[in-house]
């Protein structure tokens, strides 16, 4: 069931792009499996450059693991997704896949204009990027108020500043510390 819908995401914005799908026509036949945490989604390569279901029996052309964040990573940061992914097989169909992931992009305007209509999706999805700004906003004000209650107002976390200076002056003490153990040293062979 989640690999017929893995399956059908993927397709769909495969479809919604001419190049990545002649790209991937020419490894049509091969095979990738996808590994995160317990799941295993064989895929294969179809001649038109979509994915179908593969066989988990089968060796993978290109196997790929990814890290257990996979999701979070996915929503938030895709480059850091695909830089931490263990890719390991055929480096020409890993290098396809490398590319059309990390420059496959989805229009969810155009996928809302089907239902809405043109002017209606272009107005949802920009609402919804100010809504989502907002609330990006939003938040980082929120973690540079307790940043800066919890350093200035109630201080338990030391300023970075302060931290700065404090090992500025450990390593001001330093070189005469150690002349002290070289006198202290000298004095103690002196004594005996």
């Amino acid at each position: 069931m989640l690999s017929k819908v893995a399956i059908g995401v993927l397709n769909h914005l495969l479809a919604g792009e001419d190049w990545p799908r002649e790209r991937l026509k020419t490894f049509a036949g091969q095979t990738v499996q996808v590994t995160l945490g317990t799941l295993v989604l064989p895929l294969e390569i179809t001649a038109d450059g979509l994915f179908a279901a593969g066989d988990k029996n089968e060796t993978a052309t290109v196997n790929i693991t990814l890290p257990a964040d996979a999701a979070t990573r996915l929503l938030t940061d895709r480059a850091s997704l695909l830089a931490a992914a263990q890719i390991s097989g055929s480096a020409d169909l890993a290098e396809c896949l490398g590319f059309t992931f990390r420059n496959l992009r989805w229009d969810g305007e155009s996928d809302l204009a089907r239902l809405v209509g043109d002017i209606a999706a272009r107005r949802l999805v920009g609402g919804g990027k100010q809504v989502f700004q907002w609330h990006r906003q939003q938040v980082t004000n929120l973690a540079l108020n307790l940043a800066e209650y919890f350093t200035e107002e109630n201080p338990s976390i030391a300023r970075r500043q302060d931290v700065s200076a404090f090992c500025a002056e450990v390593e001001s003490l330093h070189e005469p510390l150690g002349r002290l153990e070289k006198r202290i040293a000298a004095l103690e062979s002196n004594a005996i």
